[in-house]
């Protein structure tokens, strides 16, 4: 079993993301978009960029067993425990105002394969906040 420590967003001004491992349990907007296995497209905001973020941080904390761990104005983590086994995966989020992006990742600590979850877990996010008409 591999252990991935967790990592928080490098500082505001760089707008990075960490990186993703070789494994195929982290998604990331900011992986290459030839990386199929890890890239997933960053949140797209319509309107205003600080409407959006506030509508992530709400997103994130109506979901069961999550929570944001660490905030700055345009960072964050969030923690994701499983609920059988009690896995954490990180949720690390930049935002781009500038660029009218919100980058964001999901990544497990642990194992191999995550069987698509950090996936799903972002694209549930991003539907979410379609419907609440923050992003495109």
């Amino acid at each position: 079993m591999t252990l991935i420590t967790s990592s928080p967003v490098t500082t505001a001004a760089e707008k990075k993301l960490p990186l993703c491992n070789n494994s195929p349990n982290c998604v990331s907007s900011q992986a290459k978009i030839a990386d199929k296995r890890h890239y997933i497209a960053p949140f797209e905001i319509k309107g205003d960029p600080e409407q959006a973020w506030a509508a992530l941080k709400e997103a994130i904390t109506k979901q069961s067993r999550m929570v944001i761990t660490h905030e700055t104005h345009d960072t964050l983590h969030a923690e994701a425990t499983s609920l059988v086994m009690r896995f954490v995966d990180d949720i690390n989020a930049v935002l781009d105002a500038k660029a009218q992006l919100i980058h964001i990742r999901s990544a497990s600590r642990v194992g191999h394969s995550d069987f698509g979850v950090n996936r799903r877990r972002i694209e549930a996010l991003r539907t979410q906040l379609q419907k609440s008409g923050f992003i495109e």
